[in-house]
């Protein structure tokens, strides 16, 4: 092989190992998103109940806009994410686990049954996330309000009888206009909602 080839071929290879690294630094860097969560716990209350009826969760649904990792805002009727911030998981699955950790705290008449589980289900529950979203009814610049409404179906196996049907609704104002409170808000009305689920999920496992 010419010497003088082979000199050249490298100097052209190293040429292009410092365009691209020159490439790469050419790119704007983006600040890493902020990572929340939620966790809605429910203050149990109340002795265990004598007997327990097995709860199996439906199919339900999750408002598509707010059900991704980001945190949906709304201002009149302009929907918008908080930038740069993001949920740690999509808002969907955290509202799931939080059903989960709910139910399993909860020692009233309902017992949640785990998917899988060879466990009798007495009654089926169905929710459905119908609203999700941070809401700035009072200005950009104010505290928004938190609004999370779920639709509960609770059936009886038996029959199918339908014995509770209820949209229960949440709304907790921020305590300023910072993701952080704004997050804690999320979380506190999801434990809103979720401790009147399981209250009314173990009201019809009673009956």
């Amino acid at each position: 092989m010419n010497p003088t080839r082979s000199l050249f071929r490298i100097a052209g290879i190293a040429a292009v190992a410092v365009a691209l690294s020159a490439c790469v630094t050419v790119f704007p860097k983006t600040k890493p998103a902020l990572l929340y969560r939620f966790d809605g716990a429910v203050a149990q209350s109340g002795p265990a109940a004598e007997v327990r009826r097995g709860v199996a969760r439906a199919n339900g649904s999750f408002v598509g806009a707010a059900a991704g990792d980001r945190i949906l805002t709304v201002t009149g009727s302009e929907v918008a994410y908080i930038a740069e911030s993001r949920w740690a998981d999509p808002a969907s699955v955290l509202f799931d686990e939080a059903v989960a950790r709910a139910f399993s705290a909860n020692q009233g008449a309902a017992r949640l049954v785990a998917r899988g589980e060879p466990a009798k289900a007495d009654y089926s529950l169905r929710l459905d996330v119908q609203r999700f979203e941070a809401v700035y009814d009072q200005g950009g610049k104010a505290a928004p309000k938190v609004a999370v409404d779920v639709h509960v179906v609770i059936v009886r196996a038996q029959d199918r009888a339908v014995v509770r049907d209820e949209t229960l609704s949440a709304e907790v104002r921020a305590g300023d206009n910072r993701v952080s409170a704004i997050v804690a808000a999320f979380d506190k009305a999801v434990s809103d909602v979720l401790t009147r689920t399981v209250g009314l999920t173990n009201d019809a496992a009673a009956s």
